[in-house]
């Protein structure tokens, strides 16, 4: 009861919170909890008022006060050369200037214009607009008007955001207004400083605000001029609003005045961003005629019109006849067509017109170079990308956010994190802060790349710099937790999401109703897209369909494919695969073809994918000839077959000891630009090795690693698996078969070495994989010893390990009871920099506090509070941990330990420590 009479008010009301601890204390008592509870619930309890009752800001401690500091300055005479004024420039901030002048109104005139002129020439120093206001008022108070005149010109040009505008516009209409009387600085506005602003506002998109000052300048009898209502065609052309533009055109002939080159201009503009790029061809023509002559920005509109339209040819035939006009290309013209020919895939165009750019001695802006090396970052080039960086830099050119975002997320997409990061500190090192879309390529990069626990500290990292999470951050969080089976954790992250602001949507879901599917939890995942009234797609369809195949419910799959039919949601390749796939592993074979017929039937061109499957089945009873006859006929379809449909036939082959053949058709591959990947080399090292010729399997694995194919921890079971099958025949005289599945099990030390000193003799070369490889398969089957022999071995070959090694190591050591040896591993980990991941601390803390370690386990749980995100660290250690292994006592003293730390933890986490309570 006391749980729900929480539930109704949690937020914002802590006079409730208090009422309920209390309401929940006496719960407690009265079921006479150990003390201990009640001592754990104390810390609990503050740590709920901690939270529910919103800090006072604190109050900053600046010292002597510094506008009373500057007046006393200012007051001395030849106060410009005083050497005070030099010690304290560097210090003084616009909003020091604000406060000084707001608090000083009858400060002289001269003296507060004269030490805004000196601070105004330093070059990083930016006056605000409110900086601006406080010297206005004092100009215009002591009738300074031509010099405010100049002054309020400046603070509108000012404006850096459309909050600067607003500012800007309230008092300028205060300072304009007749009726208010309360506000002292009083001068009215001139045309030149309503067009200023007009132009401003249009900056800005403030369009409603430019109709309001358009009426009332017409309001104060100042009659518009041609640059008024050019700032009016501009404002509304630039939101593609150019009917209401057209009012402001008649305007002009009705005030007896014509059309400019900047009108029709904003016209073209206008058009294009209608994507009306023929109607905006037209008023470019006509232009001429009227007597205007088209300059470089009429010409570049109209170029970025086409290129917006994916009309690039027309768009490179007005930028060569840019010179019948008397124009010469902008850096923004060249800008243009680069980005255009680049995402259109034309690099060597955009590359041309780059080198052109010197030529017409324009040099390329930070712009110019983002496009291209976002360019080269998607066609993977990441070094070369890097490299234009260099020579940006080096020519003066700085990079922007956008600029350093492209590099990091190029990076992160090819799983190089740890250069993704290099960027990163070069861009804080710029004084350039990380945006929202340079986390969300690290966490992709770190999900990716299975760092799931880095992926979440970085979350962490981006509440603290007040960075707010977009859908797309906790989309690829909830994918990475899901990828690690974690699914517990997407179901909270979905939570902590909407507790932030952020509705999930049908991809959110798609994740997770992948992860239940793989772990056969088919049901689960379908009750819960009815339970939610999750919006159903193409891909959510899919991956049920595959799951229910994937649990043998045919019948239910074939039922969901005809519900998708019917809700009119088109199947695409993928949905027909896994349909195909599914009814060839149940021997459904003409209902296989008659799906296939239907694709064709319907203009669905059928892929690869699809003729592998068929091609696998038949291969599957060794029936080559017709496996070769459908394999023929796809030179026919236009189709080429991948490196699955030749692994299939080299898998058959080698099955059958047919290993010429197989060879044969690996030629072919490779003849035909299709590279062999780790499956198609493995496939020929157990063959060889299978009769007896394991020096012909270990060539293969040269040419596989020769390759940059990354040997797999199956390719090493197998080389493995053979060279104990040889030596066990070797000493008993019998050839008996070794399963695969056995080999971590029975192998011994010297076997790895045996593997070693093969692979040196052919000239493979022994990297970190290779003993990783060997390592998991062997902290598998918890043999921790023969696991630290070979991390020592490697060590002697001045390989370090790396975090998969420790990782396994850890693990392994945690669930042998061995937590001394354990604990060192974590804190060499943690020396090395290696970020450990939390289900392995998780491992290590439970174990501790089982063993009755507790110090120990309280010791280790406040080293890892720094660096991960402090949500994530309930999730995995308190409640997954703990809580599921009986340990109360222990999960609520670690609170406490939390609360002590200062960790910010979330409401929803919160809601959740409290439900887990229990009462």
């Amino acid at each position: 009861m006391c749980r729900h009479i929480f539930a109704l008010k949690w937020i914002g009301n802590s006079n409730l919170i208090v009422t309920w601890m209390m309401i929940r204390s006496t719960c407690i008592l009265q079921q006479q909890a150990p003390d201990h509870f009640i001592n754990k619930f104390k810390y609990f309890s503050s740590f709920l008022l901690h939270y529910s009752v919103p800090p006072s800001s604190p109050i900053e401690e600046t010292g002597e006060d510094s506008a009373s500091h500057l007046l006393s300055l200012l007051s001395l005479p030849n106060w410009q050369k005083n050497p005070r004024l030099k010690t304290l420039i560097p210090s003084i901030s616009p909003s020091h200037i604000t406060s000084l002048f707001n608090d000083n109104p009858n400060l002289k005139p001269q003296t507060a214009l004269s030490f805004f002129n000196i601070l105004s020439q330093r070059s990083n120093f930016r006056p605000s607009v409110e900086s601006f206001a406080s010297l206005l008022t004092i100009l215009i108070k002591n009738r300074f008007l031509n010099v405010a005149e100049k002054i309020r010109i400046s603070m509108v040009k000012a404006c850096e955001t459309d909050d600067d505008a607003r500012f800007v516009l309230g008092f300028l209409r205060k300072m304009n207004a007749d009726d208010d009387e309360d506000f002292e600085c009083k001068f009215k506005l001139s045309i030149r400083c309503y067009n200023t602003l007009l132009m401003c506002l249009s900056r800005f998109s403030m369009i409603d605000d430019m109709k309001y000052v358009f009426l009332e300048m017409l309001d104060d009898k100042i009659m518009p001029n041609i640059y008024t209502y050019n700032s009016m065609v501009n404002g509304y052309c630039k939101l593609g609003k150019v009917d209401a533009a057209g009012l402001y055109v008649t305007k002009i002939a009705q005030a007896g005045l014509s059309p400019d080159t900047h009108t029709y201009t904003s016209l073209i503009l206008g058009h294009c961003r209608n994507k009306d790029v023929d109607r905006a061809h037209k008023v470019f023509d006509v232009m001429p005629k009227k007597g205007c002559c088209r300059n470089e920005v009429s010409y570049t509109n109209l170029i970025h019109g086409f290129c917006e339209e994916s009309r690039i040819d027309e768009a490179l035939k007005l930028f060569h006849q840019m010179g019948d006009d008397n124009c010469f290309p902008t850096v923004r013209t060249f800008t243009v067509l680069i980005s255009a020919l680049s995402k259109s895939g034309r690099t060597a165009e955009a590359w041309a017109l780059y080198s052109k750019m010197s030529e017409k001695s324009c040099e390329p802006n930070a712009h110019t170079y983002t496009v291209l090396i976002d360019a080269m970052c998607k066609e993977k080039k990441l070094n070369n990308a890097r490299q234009l960086l260099y020579v940006m830099e080096a020519k003066g050119v700085e990079g922007t956010v956008v600029t350093y975002n492209a590099l990091i997320d190029g990076f992160c997409k090819e799983g190089k994190v740890e250069s993704a990061f290099e960027m990163l500190k070069r861009m804080e090192k710029k004084r350039l802060k990380p945006n929202v879309r340079t986390y969300n390529g690290l966490i992709g990069g770190y999900c990716k790349g299975d760092n799931i626990h880095k992926a979440m500290a970085l979350l962490d990292k981006m509440m603290k710099m007040k960075l707010s999470p977009t859908i797309i951050t906790y989309n690829l969080l909830i994918n990475g937790q899901c990828k690690h089976n974690h699914v517990d954790s997407a179901y909270r992250l979905i939570g902590l999401m909407k507790d932030n602001g952020v509705l999930p949507d049908e991809w959110t879901y798609s994740a997770l109703i992948e992860a239940l599917c793989k772990r056969g939890s088919v049901e689960e995942a379908h009750l819960l897209l009815k339970e939610k009234g999750i919006k159903v797609n193409e891909v959510t369809y899919t991956t049920l369909i595959n799951g229910y195949f994937q649990t043998g419910k045919a019948d239910l799959s074939m039922g969901l494919f005809k519900e998708m039919l019917t809700n009119d949601f088109s199947p695409n390749s993928w949905t027909y695969n896994v349909l195909i796939h599914g009814l060839c592993k149940e021997d459904k074979i003409q209902e296989a073809l008659m799906l296939i017929g239907k694709m064709i039937k319907i203009g669905f061109e059928v892929e690869i994918t699809t003729y592998t499957i068929f091609i696998e089945h038949l291969l599957k009873s060794f029936d080559f000839f017709e496996a070769h006859k459908l394999f023929n006929q796809l030179g026919a379809s236009g189709l080429k077959p991948d490196v699955c449909t030749y692994t299939s036939f080299i898998l058959a082959y080698c099955t059958q000891g047919m290993i010429k053949e197989a060879e044969d058709m690996m030629n072919e591959m490779i003849q035909k630009g299709v590279k062999p990947d780790t499956a198609t080399y493995t496939v020929f090292i157990d063959a060889y090795c299978h009769v007896g010729q394991i020096n012909r399997g270990f060539d293969f694995l040269k040419r596989m690693m020769d390759a940059g194919c990354e040997p797999s921890q199956h390719t090493y079971a197998i080389i493995l698996k053979h060279l104990l099958r040889k030596n066990y025949k070797s000493n008993t005289g019998i050839d008996n078969a070794i399963p695969v599945n056995t080999v971590w099990k029975i192998m011994e030390f010297d076997d790895a070495i045996e593997l070693f000193s093969e692979m040196v003799k052919r000239g493979c070369e022994l990297k970190v994989n290779t003993f990783d490889a060997l390592t998991k398969g062997l902290c598998k089957e918890r043999r921790f010893e023969e696991s630290l022999e070979l991390v020592n071995h490697m060590l002697t070959n001045g390989i370090s390990p790396n975090e998969s090694i420790y990782t396994s190591l850890v693990n392994c050591s945690c669930y042998l009871k061995m937590f001394d040896k354990a604990l060192s591993l974590v804190n060499n980990m943690v020396e090395n920099g290696v970020l450990v991941d939390l289900e392995t601390y998780k491992l290590l803390i439970c174990g501790l506090y089982e063993e009755g370690k507790h110090e120990k386990g309280k010791e280790v749980f406040c080293s890892l509070l720094d660096g991960y995100n402090s949500d994530e660290v309930v999730w995995t250690i308190l409640l997954d941990g703990l809580l599921k292994r009986g340990l109360v006592k222990r999960y609520f003293e670690l609170v406490g330990v939390m609360e002590e730390k200062g960790c910010h933890l979330n409401r929803y986490t919160y809601q959740m420590l409290v439900d887990q309570m229990g009462v």
